[in-house]
């Protein structure tokens, strides 16, 4: 059939019964839905009289590139899977677009996805790639499992992602990992999201992140915290470092004062005074002896 035209849509059957008696360019304004699926379709032509097409059909057909569907801001669900589609191209002006199948095609760089923020299913199972070549993802799409949570966060509203038949879901903990970067997701391959084991990965996530964040603290850090747990230790630092003026720190005459019994003696005239160890040394600027 070759090129899916507005020629084309008139011919069809069906369009020609719903439209009956109504001016093609008045039908195919309120045109909402188009399904030319399995019609041999390898190209799509200008259709942008279309202006208020929301669902589109093209999956098994021929079709190897996305093009001329700009004037398609109404479309939410884009189905163009099992097709020999080699490159994700011209879908940015689709703002409203929920569902997008791509399965089946020949598809080897998952790309320029990043302005669908509406976007609510993705299907990209079952590459048909050479052997050896591996489905990749663009930075500014899915790189890699480590490089999702960007784009995932992005797509707030995605509950259906299908990325079956990959090499990718051959990745350590794939599914795992995904589970924690989508909350929304709530089917993943075809397979239902279990929220008790999602959150308990959130919950060991966190603490992980809690238990790294502790283990890089700054030294002073933690010595401030040990200090607080252990309110002794202020009050030693205190003493040790206690002061009032006219008095020196005399930390060692101390410690020598604990070794003697008595810190004074009585000469004969009957007089206290302090032990000649301390008179030679003295306790404070340019005092001798106390009492």
């Amino acid at each position: 059939m070759g090129r899916l035209t507005v020629d084309l849509i008139a011919k069809n059957s069906i369009h020609v019964k719903n439209r009956r008696d109504e001016p093609l360019e008045q039908y195919l304004k309120k045109l909402t839905h188009l399904n030319f699926a399995n019609k041999n379709i390898d190209e799509i032509d200008n259709l942008s009289i279309c202006k208020n097409l929301s669902v589109l059909y093209l999956y098994d057909n021929n079709i190897t590139q996305i093009q001329n569907l700009d004037f398609a801001i109404n479309l939410t669900h884009l189905y163009l899977q099992n097709n020999n589609i080699t490159h994700i191209a011209n879908l940015s002006s689709l703002q409203n677009l929920t569902k997008l199948y791509l399965g089946g095609n020949c598809i080897s760089v998952v790309e320029e996805l990043e302005g669908l923020t509406e976007l609510r299913e993705l299907h990209v199972e079952n590459q048909r790639l050479p052997l050896g070549e591996k489905l990749l993802f663009d930075p500014r799409t899915l790189q890699s499992l480590k490089e999702l949570e960007y784009v995932l966060s992005q797509w707030q509203k995605l509950w259906y992602l299908n990325l079956s038949g990959n090499p990718v879901c051959q990745k350590a903990k794939y599914r795992d990992k995904i589970m924690v970067l989508s909350t929304s997701l709530e089917v993943l391959d075809g397979k239902e999201i279990n929220n008790t084991v999602r959150q308990f990965l959130l919950n060991w996530k966190a603490f992980r992140e809690a238990k790294k964040k502790i283990a890089t603290e700054k030294p002073e850090e933690q010595a401030t915290q040990q200090t607080l747990d252990h309110p002794q230790v202020i009050r030693n630092q205190a003493l040790r470092s206690y002061t009032t003026p006219g008095i020196r720190r005399f930390r060692k005459p101390v410690d020598h004062l604990m070794k003697i019994p008595s810190f004074s003696y009585s000469r004969d005239d009957g007089k206290s005074v302090l032990p000649p160890v301390l008179e030679s040394k003295g306790m404070g600027d340019g005092v001798d002896r106390i009492g």
